[in-house]
């Protein structure tokens, strides 16, 4: 019997070193962000904009329209559209870099300016958010662009690295999905795109 057991625990531990030890492979073939500028022809990442596709977990990064690098991605833990704070669904729209924070416990945090008016107009609509909610977002979406709090049903969401267990997260060969709605890449990912996205870079989250 303690054979048995020995044997299924030694199985268990070789898979769990294959797949760890393929996906370490895997991230070693990764170029760097210099290294795909350069097989593009590209001194500059000029016009930066973020295209995130969720089904495929993948982060684009282009210039002036020309597709860049693409980085491995992933989202909130519900696999349904962000609806309100606390369901750690990804929203899906058309947002713009409002604040790059580079002291961050995931590293470094690129806060969108959700929620957007589509987006507050359906928690209006759907009685997720107050009129006065309504109105304070609004103002805030207009005039501040960034969200300064949490006070609101609208929780604050953008790209992030993955902090303290980067090594083990990156190099799972498989996705597995964390956040609490927020995009996740790599903290190598993540320094790669503070150094060339600004406030107002434009990122489009598709669902496919």
């Amino acid at each position: 019997m303690l054979k048995k057991i020995l044997f299924v625990a030694g199985g268990i531990i070789i898979f769990i070193s294959g797949t760890f030890i393929y996906g370490l492979t895997s991230n070693l073939q990764t170029v760097t962000l210099q290294e795909a500028m350069r097989q593009r022809g590209l001194t500059e990442i000029r016009n930066p904009e973020i295209v995130i596709i969720r089904n495929q977990y993948l982060l684009r990064l282009y210039s002036d329209s020309v597709l860049v690098k693409e980085y491995r991605a992933v989202f909130g833990t519900n696999k349904g559209v962000k609806r309100r704070q606390n369901d750690r669904g990804t929203p899906v729209g058309e947002y713009l870099i409002c604040r790059i924070d580079t002291v961050h416990r995931y590293e470094s945090f690129i806060q969108l300016n959700y929620p957007n008016m589509e987006d507050l107009n359906s928690g209006l609509k759907d009685g997720i958010l107050t009129q006065e909610e309504f109105n304070q977002l609004r103002f805030r979406y207009y005039y501040q662009e960034c969200r300064a709090d949490s006070s609101s049903r609208m929780t604050a969401v953008g790209i992030h690295g993955i902090g303290q267990l980067n090594f083990l997260f990156k190099n799972l060969p498989f996705v597995f999905n964390w956040t609490n709605g927020s995009a996740a890449v790599s903290n190598e990912s993540i320094h790669e795109l503070v150094s060339v996205v600004k406030k107002g870079t434009p990122v489009v989250i598709r669902s496919n």
